[in-house]
């Protein structure tokens, strides 16, 4: 199958939807936690999380333009100065896939699809207690992106929780399919992650030969 880019500025809006957002591939699923200054708590279903910066610890994500629809996480995040990412456990995909309804800014997705509030002493964003990967985050800046009218939140780590110790090794890595977290691709298919293999840092004098044949 082949689209040529007037092709795709041709396809019908639902369809163009579902096949661009699902080109990049499985994505981070994640739940972004904020709070409205009425004191709302607001969970959104995010699947742009990006890795910045590994020191400063920063991390971001890309929204919708916010101009002809309300986006009552870009309005808490830009109001507090703070949000929370949280991976989502395979097994409450569907109540984190509904966090994505256009619920009354008054309404919290908390209640609405069966999410616990956690919260650290000073931090106001709420965190997802039922996630096994908690991050707490200061907003840096906001970055436009012009071409497609979307913001990057920028965000510095401030707190970090991971529940299960058994997910970290003795090198510091992660192994990701230990906290049976979920992957997203397009708008609403779920994916399990699976642990495949670890390589060492790639230098030069240490690349290994390939048999071209074999893939």
């Amino acid at each position: 199958m082949y689209w040529s880019k007037q092709q795709l500025d041709k396809t019908n809006k639902i369809e163009r939807l579902k096949l661009i957002n699902a080109i990049s591939g499985i994505k981070p699923a994640n739940l972004v936690g904020t709070k409205a200054t009425d004191g709302t708590s607001n969970l959104a279903i995010i699947s742009s999380v990006l890795h910045l910066s590994s020191r400063p610890a920063t991390m971001g994500f890309v929204m919708r333009p916010t101009q002809e629809i309300r986006r009552d996480t870009y309005r808490n995040i830009c109001a507090s100065e703070v949000f929370s990412i949280n991976h989502i456990p395979t097994n409450l995909i569907e109540r984190a896939h509904y966090t994505s309804a256009k619920f009354p800014p008054e309404v919290s997705e908390f209640d609405t699809c069966g999410f616990t509030e956690k919260y650290l002493d000073g931090f106001e964003a709420p965190f997802v207690k039922e996630s096994p990967v908690q991050i707490g985050l200061s907003l840096c800046e906001c970055i436009p992106i012009k071409s497609s009218g979307t913001v990057l939140l920028v965000g510095s780590i401030e707190h970090l929780f991971i529940t299960d110790e058994d997910v970290c090794d003795t090198e510091g890595y992660l192994n990701l399919e230990r906290t049976q977290t979920a992957g997203i691709a397009g708008l609403n298919s779920y994916y399990k992650l699976a642990y495949l293999d670890s390589f060492p840092y790639a230098r030069l004098h240490q690349i290994p030969e390939f048999d071209e044949k074999k893939s």
